[in-house]
């Protein structure tokens, strides 16, 4: 990033220097999936668009590139209503999708799309922070997990845990695809006072948290404490432009991909290291 753009960026965040109080912050983060689902219930299938970008972005999901298997197996966490399912599975015709989501009724919404069909889509809700994965996939089986904008949903004491309950089901050389919001971004930037749990943490207007990534914070989860390989790791930049509202700016965003160990026994030991570094300092057991 642009050192001047920074250090704007850090001096608006400076500004605010209080915190929500510490009972809404337990209760928001314990909360999370409630919110979700209400925000669900609130706008059913219609607030998000369909994801068909993500195969420019992540050039795994093209049909035949990666997967060397006759039936690929992919694992969408965060599912939502199935955005990123739908289109991915036009793409790939041979490809088997699992699709979880902490939201019952964001999950209910994918099994009534009329495309959805359990010979290719199994949907189920699971909180990947504290319900084990491989109790509904078998472990190391799957060849592509996508996080797309669901691990800023979660609390980062608990984003570990979700760290080490995907590396667990992930295949020898299976990836993960990341994509999320990245620190400094503009809606980070436009909070007010009284939105923020601690630095990168927010809370939104509907009780949804919003957490702001660096490189080097998911460099931390996903290689220090997942034992994954980092195959790429970087910022990306979008361009906001709204002539009306006098609005030019760039969406901060970080994409990545990170790899299991070729072989399982990497990953076991992976695994095994159970205590993780908590972002606030002390320890935290990935089962909490």
């Amino acid at each position: 990033m642009d050192d001047e753009f920074v250090a704007r960026a850090q001096e608006t965040l400076a500004k605010d220097t209080s915190t929500v109080p510490e009972f809404w912050q337990n209760k928001y983060k314990a909360e999370a999936a409630v919110n979700w689902d209400k925000f669900y219930n609130r706008n059913t299938t219609n607030f998000f668009k369909d994801r068909h970008w993500t195969d420019r972005e992540f050039e795994e999901l093209r049909p035949g590139h990666v997967f060397s298997e006759e039936t690929p197996v992919l694992l969408e966490i965060g599912c939502g209503v199935g955005n990123f399912i739908w289109p991915v599975l036009k793409l790939n015709p041979s490809l088997k999708v699992f699709a979880c989501d902490f939201s019952p009724r964001a999950v209910g919404f994918v099994k009534a799309n009329e495309a959805y069909s359990g010979d290719r889509c199994h949907a189920f809700v699971c909180d990947i922070t504290k319900d084990r994965l491989a109790d509904t996939i078998p472990p190391h089986s799957v060849d592509i997990v996508s996080a797309i904008f669901v691990f800023s949903a979660l609390p980062p004491e608990k984003q570990a845990a979700a760290v080490s309950n995907i590396a667990e089901i992930l295949k020898p050389g299976g990836r993960i695809l990341f994509r999320d919001y990245g620190m400094y971004d503009l809606a980070q930037l436009r909070f007010k006072s009284g939105h923020k749990l601690e630095d990168n943490l927010y809370v939104r207007q509907d009780g949804t948290l919003s957490y702001y990534f660096s490189t080097q914070r998911l460099r931390e989860l996903f290689v220090q404490h997942g034992g994954l390989v980092e195959l790429e790791n970087d910022y990306t930049y979008k361009r906001l432009v709204n002539v009306k509202k006098n609005i030019d700016s760039e969406r901060i965003f970080v994409q990545a991909k990170f790899q299991a160990p070729i072989d399982t026994e990497s990953i076991d030991q992976a695994m095994a290291n159970t205590r993780l570094a908590d972002p606030n300092g002390g320890a935290m057991d990935t089962e909490n």
